[in-house]
């Protein structure tokens, strides 16, 4: 077990501990009985509308081999979403680029670029908003931040689609150059992967931020900085297993500044980490049980290609188990 590996069990080690400790744990059958069912009702519907949002992100991006079949693409966002939120280590992402090869054909290093460019959009377009919406930065800082974003954003596909002489070079130079070529191909079919994204995050956070909020209680503002903060944890190089213990940190300590102690703060992040848990669990576990028809890969890859190509998008930014 590496590093990383260690660190995140013992993130994860140290909320257990802090919940158990005390008989916190009991804390939690409070904060949820203060949700009703319009509350809990909104919030399912936000995250089944997110989920819809990012189907079509896929459906957009690989519309000549889905061929139609949005059902597919929607039955692949719903169980790689629940992938990532019970495979510890980062291990669901796996499930995206093979279902993609096993229901539309595509390649696995195309699979795995098209994967990292979405993780880079949702990590672009979270720190956007957090700039826009989080309180006390001064007007000049958000506009400098949000600038800063849009920069490299459109900058980094062109960087990717440029001419270059990697292909040239040897050994992992070659290597890179399959997954760079790969890139910039995910980011030329999206037409609209920017706006399917940027939908899914405000609705998404929308919902987190509302949920929260009647977790704590508190107003709706202080229940948005816990959202983004929880998901702007989920950039940091070491996430909890499954999430667990980042994702409550970052909402926790978003809210500080709100007056929202730290105990009550991790408390209700765990409630609202648990009820998107059992949103994606439940979903993806519907999609299984409807089969889709499987597919031949378009283009042959060798081993050591999807291992590189593997390598490669394991450096992307990460998200948390709130995906």
């Amino acid at each position: 077990m590496n590093i990383k590996r260690i660190l995140a069990v013992a993130v994860s080690a140290g909320l257990l501990a802090w919940l158990m400790a005390d008989g916190r744990w009991r804390g939690l059958g409070e904060v949820f009985a203060r949700l009703d069912g319009l509350t809990l009702g909104l919030a399912a519907a936000g995250f089944g509308l997110s989920y819809l949002l990012r189907a079509l992100r896929i459906f957009d991006e690989f519309r000549a081999q889905a061929g139609g079949r949005f059902g597919t693409c929607l039955r692949i966002t719903l169980i790689h979403n629940a992938m990532i939120n019970v495979v510890p280590f980062r291990g669901g992402e796996a499930a995206f680029p093979l279902l993609l090869r096993k229901n539309f054909g595509v390649p696995l290093p195309r699979a795995i670029a098209s994967l990292f460019w979405f993780r880079l959009q949702d990590a672009f377009v979270v720190m956007a908003l957090a700039a826009i919406v989080w309180p006390g930065l001064h007007p000049a800082l958000k506009a400098t931040a949000v600038l800063g974003v849009v920069a490299i954003a459109w900058w980094l596909p062109r960087w990717a689609r440029a001419p270059h002489a990697w292909a040239d070079g040897s050994g992992l130079t070659a290597k890179f150059a399959k997954v760079r070529d790969a890139f910039a191909e995910s980011t030329r079919h999206a037409r609209y992967g920017w706006v399917w994204t940027l939908a899914n995050w405000t609705v998404k956070l929308a919902a987190q931020a509302g949920l929260l909020a009647a977790l704590i209680p508190a107003s709706a503002n202080v229940g948005a900085a816990g959202a983004l903060g929880a998901e702007l944890a989920a950039i940091l190089p070491i996430q909890g297993v499954a999430g667990f213990g980042t994702y409550e940190a970052g909402a926790a300590a978003a809210m500080l500044p709100s007056g929202v102690a730290l105990a009550s703060g991790l408390q209700a992040a765990l409630a609202l980490h648990l009820f998107v848990i059992a949103c994606a669990v439940t979903s993806g576990a519907i999609a299984w049980l409807f089969p889709s028809a499987t597919a031949r890969e378009t283009t042959g890859t060798a081993p050591s290609d999807i291992q590189s190509a593997l390598s490669a998008a394991d450096g992307a930014p990460t998200r948390s188990s709130a995906e």
